[in-house]
This record gives C-alpha cells, structure tokens and sequence, in this order.
C-alpha cells in the first residue's frame, strides 16, 4: 500500500502516521527502485510442500484466526481513517494510492480501505 501527502504540514504527518503504523509492527518502507521489464527471477512453489502445509492445518482454525486477523485489521484501518481526518483538519491531504487512481483516505470506512487492499495487486 502507498500512501501520499499533500498539503501544509507534510513532514509532521509523516511523522506521525510513521509512528502510528510502526506501534502496529509495521514501520513505513521507501518505495524500491523501478525494476527493469525483463529482469524479473520467477521462483516455483513446491507442490508437495503446498499440499503438506494444507493437510496440516484445520480448517476451522484457519477461520478463527481469519476472523481475529480481519478484526484486528478493521480496528487497526479505524485508527489509520482517523488520523487521517486529524490530519484533514490541519489542512494535510493522505491520499491512499491504488492502481490507477488515488482514494483520499479519510473518506473511507474501515471495511473499504480493507477491500481495497485485498483486491490490490500484490506485486504493488
């Protein structure tokens, strides 16, 4: 997920969305370098590997850890909305950069900002 400032007061967001995300355990990363078209190292996935890790697990424990991962991920998207219209009221712009558009981030619901991450690429 990319995320982008706009507006007055950019470097002190950045400061405290970066400390906001990094009290979860996941502090900001630049974004890499473009790679070049073709120089991309495909890896295979390991079959037997695969099937052994799905065997293992029951699926009714894959649900309750779905579901405590999607509420942890609801209350934690709440409290990015809601810096994020914070910062709206100090005349600062979070916009959430996605695809081919950008979504200003205090406009979303918890659930949104959720759907759109999930159905965000994830090479992006």
């Amino acid at each position: 997920m990319i995320i982008e400032f706009a507006g007055a007061g950019i470097e002190a967001a950045e400061k405290s969305l970066t400390t906001l995300t990094g009290s979860w355990g996941y502090p900001p990363e630049p974004l890499p370098p473009a790679e070049p078209a073709g120089g991309r190292d495909d890896k295979g996935v390991d079959p037997v590997a695969v099937a052994s890790l799905i065997v293992s697990v029951p699926s009714a424990m894959l649900a309750v850890a779905d579901i405590t991962d999607r509420i942890l991920k609801r209350r934690r998207a709440g409290e990015l909305i809601e810096h994020a219209r914070q910062l709206n009221a100090q005349q600062t712009t979070v916009r959430l950069v996605h695809e081919d558009r950008t979504i200003d981030l205090a406009t979303l619901t918890p659930d949104q900002l959720l759907d759109l991450i999930a159905n965000q690429d994830p090479t992006t």
